[in-house]
């Protein structure tokens, strides 16, 4: 058996059916922080979910989620043809054993956009959204596997934002447009994923790292300041209200150019997300 596709296969389902110990340790504290009796029932069975998900291998949810990757490469790793043939036949692997929900729309341009072309019965089809690779100073070759549902795709947010030379102007327009994506979603509580780049594609890539990367236990002031605001609006957890709407804020702010505006991308990750694991190829 080819060591790199188990690999990867392993990490899709780990992905799609554990949450993290940070994750973890992030609901049992907004359990018992929160007031609100509903919000309080609602957030222990996203959390016991959760954990029978984990024991049984199970997916998280029902909409298990398109992949998305990244790869870390290190300055002696290479990373060639045959390894991203290898990690897609891991995702096809993965996908099947998980089992992921079929989703894959067969059929041309035309087919594929208006659903004609008919759904395709194996979730091996669902082909994962294109890799982004991103070199680093660890000489390692680490892909981290993201499993990303519908809901936070539809309630997710591209825009412009004029900043006036004023961090708080951007944090505000961040937390307003945060609020009412939370508010919609449903699914809450939310971690809300932030990226703050000089085009769309940079400011979605961003986003992604910032799920990578984000933990729980670790907020940056402006990470946490939108977290306190975005809680202010009392959605609560499956809009019950309370006073956990977002468990944490996870951004990623990269290079800007002198430019009066700032693109931002938000998603409103769901009470799942972000589903994510990593595995050293």
């Amino acid at each position: 058996m080819n060591e790199i596709i188990d690999k990867v296969s392993k990490t899709l389902i780990k992905a799609a059916s554990v949450f993290r110990e940070d994750q973890k340790v992030a609901y049992y504290h907004a359990i018992n922080a929160e007031d609100n009796k509903n919000t309080k029932w609602a957030l222990s069975q996203i959390l016991d979910n959760a954990l029978v998900a984990e024991k049984r291998c199970s997916p998280l949810c029902d909409d298990t989620g398109i992949p998305h990757l990244f790869l870390e490469v290190g300055p002696n790793k290479e990373f060639s043809g045959a390894l991203m043939k290898d990690i897609h036949l891991g995702v096809e692997k993965g996908l099947r054993a998980l089992p992921g929900r079929p989703m894959a729309i067969d059929g041309n341009d035309r087919q594929r956009i208006d659903q004609s072309g008919g759904l395709n019965p194996d979730p091996g089809a669902l082909l994962p959204a294109p890799i982004l690779i991103k070199p680093i100073d660890e000489d390692v070759l680490r892909l981290t596997v993201l499993m990303l549902g519908g809901g936070p795709a539809i309630r997710g947010i591209t825009h412009r934002i004029f900043h006036k030379h004023s961090v708080s102007v951007v944090v505000d327009e961040i937390v307003e447009r945060s609020k009412e994506a939370v508010a919609k979603l449903g699914c809450s509580p939310c971690t809300l994923a932030i990226g703050i780049g000089r085009s769309q594609f940079e400011a979605t890539s961003l986003m992604l790292e910032a799920m990578v990367y984000g933990n729980y236990g670790k907020q940056g002031e402006l990470e946490q300041e939108i977290t306190d605001k975005v809680n202010e609006s009392n959605v609560g957890a499956l809009g019950l209200g309370g006073r956990t709407s977002v468990l944490a804020t996870f951004m990623k702010v990269g290079p800007q150019r002198a430019s009066g505006v700032r693109i931002v991308c938000i998603r409103p990750c769901c009470c799942i997300e972000p589903r994510r694991a990593s595995v050293e190829l």
